[in-house]
């Protein structure tokens, strides 16, 4: 089965990124075989809608399940709606760990996302953040 784990690197020995749509890399991994593809996350630094784009690639894929830590509302009904299983809550771990604790059934499948949403008014403020340079205002992520 083919599998997308978030990660911070492009291998099996890169810890798990605990964001979704943000993270790093998608490591696209054959359970069976353990070949994998590492895809670098071209929408990580995107405004808006990073989690709808990362959800996108990973149906293209073909993935059947994702390994992650965290997972918004969006993210979570498209992938949802592409019969894509959703294994959120998973930290401090490399892909590897996860993958064979995935396989060893030790992680629930997730039944909704794991991350708040960022709705109007959540987004980036226009305040001035500690030492006086422009901050990050609403929710701050």
């Amino acid at each position: 089965m083919k599998i997308c784990i978030t990660t911070m690197g492009p291998n099996l020995d890169a810890p798990i990124d605990p964001r979704f749509g943000r993270c790093q890399f998608f490591l696209m991994v054959d359970s069976e075989s353990l070949k994998f593809e590492a895809i670098p996350n071209q929408g990580m630094g995107a405004m808006r809608g990073a989690g709808i784009a990362a959800a996108q690639i990973v149906a293209s894929s073909g993935a059947k399940a994702v390994i992650t830590g965290n997972v918004g509302p969006n993210a979570f009904m498209v992938l949802n709606q592409s019969g894509i299983k959703v294994f959120a809550g998973v930290l401090g771990v490399t892909a590897k760990q996860a993958l064979e604790a995935f396989k060893n059934g030790q992680i629930p499948e997730t039944p909704g996302p794991t991350a708040p949403g960022i709705g109007p008014g959540g987004g980036f403020g226009g305040g001035r953040g500690p030492g006086g340079g422009r901050g990050r205002g609403g929710r701050g992520w």
